[in-house]
Protein backbone atom coordinates (compact mmCIF):
# COMPACT_ATOMS: atom_id res chain seq x y z
CA UNK A 1 0.00 0.00 0.00
CA UNK A 2 2.87 2.46 0.88
CA UNK A 3 3.94 1.79 -3.12
CA UNK A 4 0.76 2.93 -4.11
CA UNK A 5 1.11 5.89 -1.90
CA UNK A 6 3.65 6.83 -3.27
CA UNK A 7 3.02 6.46 -7.15
CA UNK A 8 -0.29 8.25 -6.26
CA UNK A 9 2.23 11.32 -4.64
CA UNK A 10 4.44 11.28 -7.25
CA UNK A 11 1.72 11.86 -9.80
CA UNK A 12 -0.24 15.11 -7.73
CA UNK A 13 3.52 16.52 -7.61
CA UNK A 14 3.78 15.51 -11.45
CA UNK A 15 0.44 17.54 -12.36
CA UNK A 16 1.26 20.62 -9.82
CA UNK A 17 4.54 21.16 -11.31
CA UNK A 18 4.19 20.52 -14.98
CA UNK A 19 -0.13 21.13 -15.40
CA UNK A 20 -1.68 19.52 -18.57
CA UNK A 21 -3.89 22.51 -20.24
CA UNK A 22 -2.58 25.19 -18.37
CA UNK A 23 -3.23 28.25 -20.70
CA UNK A 24 -6.25 30.61 -21.70
CA UNK A 25 -8.07 29.17 -24.25
CA UNK A 26 -8.69 32.20 -26.49
CA UNK A 27 -11.89 30.57 -28.48
CA UNK A 28 -13.70 29.57 -25.03
CA UNK A 29 -17.89 29.80 -25.27
CA UNK A 30 -17.58 29.31 -21.32
CA UNK A 31 -15.56 30.68 -18.29
CA UNK A 32 -15.93 31.12 -14.79
CA UNK A 33 -13.33 32.40 -11.65
CA UNK A 34 -12.94 30.16 -8.60
CA UNK A 35 -10.96 30.95 -5.47
CA UNK A 36 -10.34 29.32 -2.10
CA UNK A 37 -9.37 31.82 0.53
CA UNK A 38 -8.63 29.36 3.15
CA UNK A 39 -5.55 28.42 1.15
CA UNK A 40 -5.21 31.25 -1.26
CA UNK A 41 -6.07 28.93 -4.49
CA UNK A 42 -7.56 30.99 -7.65
CA UNK A 43 -8.15 29.61 -10.71
CA UNK A 44 -9.73 30.14 -14.08
CA UNK A 45 -11.75 27.69 -15.89
CA UNK A 46 -12.13 27.94 -19.62
CA UNK A 47 -14.34 25.52 -21.49
CA UNK A 48 -15.38 25.11 -25.39
CA UNK A 49 -18.54 23.33 -26.15
CA UNK A 50 -20.14 22.36 -29.39
CA UNK A 51 -23.65 20.31 -29.42
CA UNK A 52 -23.07 19.71 -25.53
CA UNK A 53 -20.23 18.75 -25.52
CA UNK A 54 -16.68 19.79 -23.90
CA UNK A 55 -14.60 19.65 -26.76
CA UNK A 56 -11.82 21.69 -24.91
CA UNK A 57 -10.79 22.59 -21.66
CA UNK A 58 -7.79 24.29 -20.19
CA UNK A 59 -7.34 26.08 -16.88
CA UNK A 60 -4.85 29.42 -15.40
CA UNK A 61 -4.27 29.83 -12.34
CA UNK A 62 -1.94 29.59 -8.98
CA UNK A 63 -2.75 27.29 -6.28
CA UNK A 64 -1.09 24.39 -3.73
CA UNK A 65 -0.42 21.55 -5.57
CA UNK A 66 -3.58 19.45 -4.67
CA UNK A 67 -5.72 22.25 -6.30
CA UNK A 68 -3.13 22.30 -9.86
CA UNK A 69 -2.66 18.89 -9.59
CA UNK A 70 -6.85 18.48 -9.96
CA UNK A 71 -7.07 21.17 -11.67
CA UNK A 72 -4.82 19.78 -14.55
CA UNK A 73 -6.09 16.13 -14.13
CA UNK A 74 -9.72 17.39 -14.60
CA UNK A 75 -9.16 19.20 -17.65
CA UNK A 76 -8.21 16.00 -18.87
CA UNK A 77 -10.78 13.80 -17.34
CA UNK A 78 -13.38 16.01 -19.23
CA UNK A 79 -12.52 16.63 -22.45
CA UNK A 80 -15.29 14.92 -24.98
CA UNK A 81 -17.60 14.70 -22.02
CA UNK A 82 -21.33 15.42 -22.74
CA UNK A 83 -23.21 17.94 -20.02
CA UNK A 84 -24.58 14.99 -18.53
CA UNK A 85 -21.57 13.27 -18.13
CA UNK A 86 -19.30 16.00 -16.95
CA UNK A 87 -22.23 15.87 -14.10
CA UNK A 88 -21.51 12.75 -13.62
CA UNK A 89 -17.91 12.94 -12.99
CA UNK A 90 -18.22 15.79 -10.84
CA UNK A 91 -20.30 13.93 -8.29
CA UNK A 92 -18.18 11.06 -8.09
CA UNK A 93 -15.04 13.21 -7.92
CA UNK A 94 -16.69 15.25 -5.77
CA UNK A 95 -18.31 12.24 -3.46
CA UNK A 96 -14.89 10.59 -3.03
CA UNK A 97 -13.11 13.24 -1.85
CA UNK A 98 -16.05 13.90 0.38
CA UNK A 99 -15.84 10.23 2.25
CA UNK A 100 -19.36 9.52 0.90
CA UNK A 101 -18.27 6.40 -1.73
CA UNK A 102 -15.27 4.40 -0.80
CA UNK A 103 -12.31 3.87 -3.35
CA UNK A 104 -13.48 0.67 -5.42
CA UNK A 105 -16.77 2.43 -5.83
CA UNK A 106 -15.63 5.55 -7.17
CA UNK A 107 -12.51 3.88 -9.21
CA UNK A 108 -14.62 2.37 -11.78
CA UNK A 109 -16.23 5.83 -12.76
CA UNK A 110 -13.21 8.12 -12.29
CA UNK A 111 -10.15 6.25 -13.85
CA UNK A 112 -7.30 7.99 -12.97
CA UNK A 113 -8.57 10.47 -10.96
CA UNK A 114 -8.78 7.75 -7.94
CA UNK A 115 -5.62 8.87 -6.71
CA UNK A 116 -7.37 12.11 -5.12
CA UNK A 117 -9.18 9.25 -2.76
CA UNK A 118 -6.89 9.91 0.25
CA UNK A 119 -8.25 13.59 0.45
CA UNK A 120 -10.77 13.06 2.15
CA UNK A 121 -9.12 11.97 5.26
CA UNK A 122 -7.49 15.68 5.46
CA UNK A 123 -11.18 17.58 5.34
CA UNK A 124 -9.40 21.39 5.26
CA UNK A 125 -7.65 20.03 1.33
CA UNK A 126 -11.33 18.64 0.02
CA UNK A 127 -11.93 22.56 -1.01
CA UNK A 128 -8.58 22.38 -2.73
CA UNK A 129 -9.39 19.17 -4.58
CA UNK A 130 -12.82 20.69 -5.50
CA UNK A 131 -12.23 24.09 -6.00
CA UNK A 132 -11.52 23.46 -9.90
CA UNK A 133 -14.11 21.07 -10.54
CA UNK A 134 -17.03 23.69 -8.62
CA UNK A 135 -15.22 26.29 -11.63
CA UNK A 136 -15.72 24.44 -13.78
CA UNK A 137 -19.43 23.61 -13.13
CA UNK A 138 -20.26 27.44 -12.79
CA UNK A 139 -18.74 27.83 -16.27
CA UNK A 140 -20.84 24.92 -17.89
CA UNK A 141 -23.81 26.63 -16.37
CA UNK A 142 -22.87 30.14 -17.34
CA UNK A 143 -22.94 31.72 -13.82
CA UNK A 144 -21.45 34.67 -13.92
CA UNK A 145 -20.09 35.05 -9.87
CA UNK A 146 -17.06 34.03 -9.30
CA UNK A 147 -16.79 30.52 -7.29
CA UNK A 148 -15.79 30.72 -3.58
CA UNK A 149 -15.40 27.69 -1.32
CA UNK A 150 -16.54 29.28 1.57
Amino acid sequence: MSDLRDLYQEVILDHSRHPRHFHALDDADRMADGYNPLCGDKITVFLRTKDGRIEEAAFQGSGCAISMAAASMMTQAIRGATTEEFEQKFRAFHDMVTGKVDDGAAAERLGKLIIFAGVSKFPVRVKCATLAWHTARSAMEQRPEPVSTE
